[in-house]
């Protein structure tokens, strides 16, 4: 368009006021106006958001969830079974941790987690959890993508394509991560998916989001302007249909005005009572702790925001625990606090009924140590602990069951494809129909498996 059939068209503004809408306006008609309109989901969901917490490192099993008594009473043999290889025949090594029954449940739960066994009857242990590769890059890979090898599109940002956001300041998939994990950014990428359907990252500081703070004040944009402005561009988007890097460049414009205006307040945790900071552990000023970065996580879902991921990652937040197994204390120390006050508080807000809660790591930990000497243990992908809580989810249970030693599954395995068909069934899609076409076939987050385990619902 020129610039003087532009001025011409808009003569038609002021009838706007008055309830004309010209054609030059019709562009914001589609998708409902904004690209992360709430969509339709399958099926009646249980849970409107996900809050997906990602202890990275790969957390050992059997000192955390799975008790396994006959590990201990065995400690230092050698464990013979054709289903290892020879380099794995190492000295069983029994937990250092004790264990015990917690909450009317009777959840079996180590005392590295005094506070997650405070809450034990919203919890839902699987026990069962496998993967298909042994390495934290692949196996962070596939715990969010569904795919160890190929990146492919995150969890959230397939709910967020599936489902929209409810808050259209806000972006519909936010992760508080620190450090980048294993597999950097490749977590949350949208990938295939329409750019808008991409994680943002917050940096828990004093700038969670570069440049969120505007030069211009868009509020002394009169209506008239900014609608005009909205218009032009969606009329030149309209005349390149197909270019995506075009829309994903207007859409991110229009999440990022939204964002100068909302997130500021979301971030805020000034605004928290001194009670609520003391639950969570979170000092007066905390901006970074993992405490603060539950409770931040706290205020954006109850601020409508779909998925919201902690990423608790670095070298001193990792859980590979080769040399000594007591490493595993001062991560759960950093954690544990935090995330049993935000089960708490999700409860007490009544958010925990439409929240999914998901506290997973990429892959467990040998029962036998890591190698002739050590207190360590390995990586293990052949079995593994995960929790879920909070909407649809069945609390104070456990799914599957593995031997003695922690080392087969013997009952109901829980592969991560089933682990995301769930997630997905429980916020109303089925995973089968969430699909994207894209190079001549049509993806899907647990690709052709999956199985929704059915007996963990409510």
């Amino acid at each position: 368009m020129h610039r003087r059939e532009f001025l011409g068209m808009c003569c038609g503004a002021t009838a706007a006021s008055l309830g004309f809408r010209p054609a030059l306006s019709l562009a914001a008609e589609e998708h409902g106006g904004h690209p992360l309109v709430p969509r339709q989901s399958h099926h009646e969901a249980r849970a409107k958001n996900l809050l997906f917490i990602f202890l990275t490192g790969g957390f050992s099993h059997v000192d955390t969830f799975d008790h396994k008594p006959k590990l201990k009473e065995d400690s230092g043999k050698i464990v013979n079974s054709v289903s290892l290889r020879t380099a794995e025949k190492q000295p069983l090594l029994g937990s250092p941790f004790a264990f015990r029954q917690c909450g009317q449940s009777g959840l079996w739960i180590s005392d590295l987690f005094p506070g997650l066994a405070s809450v034990a009857d919203e919890l839902c242990v699987i026990r069962t959890l496998h993967t298909d590769i042994v390495e934290h890059f692949q196996a962070v890979l596939a715990m969010h993508t569904g795919s160890a090898t190929v990146p492919l599109p995150g969890i959230g940002a397939w709910l967020s394509y599936g489902l929209g956001s409810d808050n259209g300041n806000l972006p519909g998939y936010m992760v508080l991560c620190e450090h980048l994990p294993y597999a950097g950014a490749q977590s949350w990428d949208s990938n295939f998916l329409p750019p808008v359907h991409q994680g943002v990252r917050i940096v828990p500081g004093n700038d969670p989001i570069p440049n969120l703070k505007s030069p211009i004040n868009q509020d002394n944009l009169t209506e008239l302007e900014q609608l005009l402005l909205k218009d032009a561009n969606e009329l030149h988007a309209a005349a390149r249909a197909g270019d995506r890097q075009l829309a994903a460049r207007t859409s991110s414009f229009h999440v990022a005005r939204g964002m100068m205006k909302s997130a500021p307040e979301a971030f805020d945790l000034a605004r928290e009572t001194a009670g609520t900071l003391a639950a969570y552990g979170a000092a007066s000023g905390d901006k970074t702790s993992f405490a603060a970065q539950c409770l931040t996580a706290r205020r954006l879902i109850e601020r409508g925001v779909r998925t919201v991921e902690i990423f608790d990652s670095g070298a001193s937040n990792n859980w590979d625990s080769h040399s000594n197994m007591q490493d595993h204390r001062p991560k759960a120390q950093r954690v544990d606090r935090p995330l049993a006050a935000l089960i708490a508080d999700l409860r007490q807000r009544g958010l925990l009924d439409e929240t999914l809660v998901a506290i997973c790591t990429e892959f467990g930990r040998t029962p036998w140590t890591d190698a002739p000497g050590t207190l360590g243990r390995n990586h293990y992908a052949k079995a593994f602990s995960s929790l879920l809580c909070g909407a649809g989810v069945r609390g104070g249970s456990t799914y599957g069951q593995t031997d003695d030693y922690g080392i087969s599954i013997v009952e109901k395995p829980c592969h991560v494809h089933d682990y995301h068909a769930t997630i997905l069934h429980l916020l109303g899609l089925d995973h089968k129909r969430l699909t994207y076409r894209y190079a001549g076939r049509d993806f899907r987050l647990t690709d052709v498996h999956g199985q929704v385990l059915t007996e963990i619902l409510a």
